[in-house]
């Protein structure tokens, strides 16, 4: 990853935080009209349920938010607010939790039902992540000026703890931000290429 994508993909999991925490809302975040945000949460949560991955339990990964959850406060701090503006510009599912058998090769299967979707597979990452056998699988796909980051990060070493996402980033929606709002957004990584 390079340039604009690899601070969009540093700052994608805050943004999910921030949606998956506040809950997954209805909106578009503005582009296109017949892909928006709740097209592409449709998308990423039907791949999920067929590949397979475990449950997620955080609110707002797999559908709406439970109605007897409590409301994220306001955002107090500019960056807050632009975290929630990135929010909805977003859509994703995350599963952080012990490790589960199969989910590695369900991220691949989440991948091929998305291309069956119309998502065209980019570039494929693999990095060790230590001697025991951990590693980290970024795959990138693009549609409709959506780019989506299938992730499954699983350390052997260590806490027995796996992380498992696919997030979206509309990039018209990002591309409204102004310059000093990605600085704050993003600090450092802002300025970078």
């Amino acid at each position: 990853m390079r340039g604009r994508d690899s601070r969009w993909a540093k700052v994608a999991g805050a943004t999910a935080v921030v949606l998956l925490g506040a809950g997954c809302g209805t909106g578009t975040g503005g582009g296109n009209s017949s892909f928006g945000r709740e097209a592409a949460q449709a998308e990423i949560v039907a791949a999920v349920e067929k590949a397979g991955l475990p449950k997620s339990d955080r609110p707002g990964s797999g559908g709406e938010t439970p109605t007897d959850s409590t409301p994220g406060p306001t955002p107090s701090t500019e960056r807050e607010r632009l975290q929630e503006r990135a929010a909805a510009c977003s859509a994703a599912w995350q599963y952080v939790g012990p490790r589960v058998d199969g989910s590695r090769p369900g991220v691949e299967k989440a991948v091929t039902v998305l291309v069956g979707e119309g998502w065209v597979q980019g570039e494929r990452q693999v990095e060790k992540l230590d001697e025991k056998g951990g590693t980290m699988l970024q795959i990138t796909l693009r549609k409709r000026g959506w780019v989506l980051y299938a992730r499954h990060t699983g350390a052997r070493k260590g806490p027995a703890v796996e992380i498992v996402g696919l997030h979206a980033t509309e990039t018209a929606c990002m591309n409204r931000f102004t310059e000093q709002e990605r600085k704050i957004l993003f600090g450092e990584d802002a300025e970078q290429g």
